[in-house]
């Protein structure tokens, strides 16, 4: 959800309702407000900014996500940057890096408090300029959870090198490469994609 005037609040509302359990939203999402949605329909919320304090992982912060709507429900977006050969989740509309690294300690530590990961490759995100293949390996064979890559994506093949560099266990999000936000990138074919995949997939989101 982007903007802070309530339109971009009331279409989820109205999207969650349509289409219960089957949507994970984020943008705003912290303590007070995550039960809201989903009761409203959420199968999962995002958390992004919430949870970092002064462009650093607030664990108070999480510890009180985590009550509020439980692990399981609760999807942390570690949107990332490359810095001195290695990644770090960054902040602040991707302008600040933290000291957090996207490594198989950090990941590990944060499954503790999550059911699934939401990784956004911030310097390919939305440039339909292919993806980031080292941090897709990363997350392929570190991350303890499930996990969804963002970034680049242009074509069907970038989804397949998803597949191979990830291990099979990173599904992708694909958002302005698609037809129906303006790219080249039939979204049926994307649709067809996955259906024919064994088990890895992508999923089809504008800015997820």
């Amino acid at each position: 959800m982007l903007g802070a005037d309530g339109a971009s609040r009331n279409a989820a509302l109205e999207a969650l309702r349509a289409y219960p359990g089957g949507l994970q939203v984020g943008g705003g999402v912290n303590a007070e407000n995550a039960v809201e949605y989903l009761k409203a329909g959420a199968s999962h919320v995002i958390v992004t900014s919430h949870v970092f304090e002064g462009g650093e992982l607030s664990e108070e912060r999480l510890s009180s996500l985590v009550r509020a709507v439980g692990r399981d429900k609760l999807v942390l977006d570690l949107s990332c940057r490359k810095r001195e050969g290695k990644y770090f989740v960054v902040t602040d509309r991707w302008q600040r890096f933290s000291s957090l690294e996207v490594s198989a300690e950090t990941l590990q530590r944060l499954s503790e408090s999550a059911g699934e990961f939401l990784v956004h490759g911030v310097d390919v995100e939305g440039m339909q300029l292919g993806i980031e293949d080292e941090l897709v390996a990363v997350l392929g064979e570190q991350s303890p959870l499930p996990v969804t890559y963002a970034g680049g994506v242009r074509s069907l093949a970038d989804l397949d090198r998803i597949r191979e560099v990830g291990l099979g266990r990173v599904e992708a999000t694909v958002g302005s490469a698609l037809d129906i936000f303006g790219g080249n990138l039939p979204y049926q074919d994307v649709v067809a994609w996955h259906r024919a995949g064994d088990g890895a997939g992508a999923g089809a989101g504008k800015g997820a």
